[in-house]
């Protein structure tokens, strides 16, 4: 598998999340307020809840439903009740392109 386009930069609005699915992975994908684009899985681990839905704070993607907040560079919830990390995605910008190739996912310390 190789990184596909997922949607377009100027798509992204900044603090926002975006829900898209490659090859049957759904990934939340955010423009946070220093530019970075992030992908991490859009499935909150507590509930199966879609993340794309809650709310971008600083860093980090929260659960509209319980209010978990998942840090978008390692996937791990800052709170419960959710512990278990959502994957972290490899993004690539290419002009005005974000790709992402669900299956490289970052390795976090």
């Amino acid at each position: 598998m190789s990184a596909q386009k997922v949607l377009s930069l100027s798509a992204l609005e900044q603090d926002t999340a975006v829900r898209v699915e490659v090859d049957g992975v759904p990934i939340a994908v955010v423009l946070d307020s220093q530019g970075e684009v992030h992908a991490i899985g859009d499935t909150c681990t507590h509930g199966e809840i879609s993340l794309s839905e809650g709310f971008v704070e600083g860093e980090t993607l929260e659960c509209w439903a319980h209010g978990s907040a998942f840090s978008l560079r390692t996937g791990r919830p800052l709170n419960l009740p959710a512990y278990e990390p959502v994957p972290v995605y490899q993004v690539t910008i290419e002009g005005d392109d974000v790709l992402i190739d669900p299956a490289v996912t970052k390795e976090v310390n």
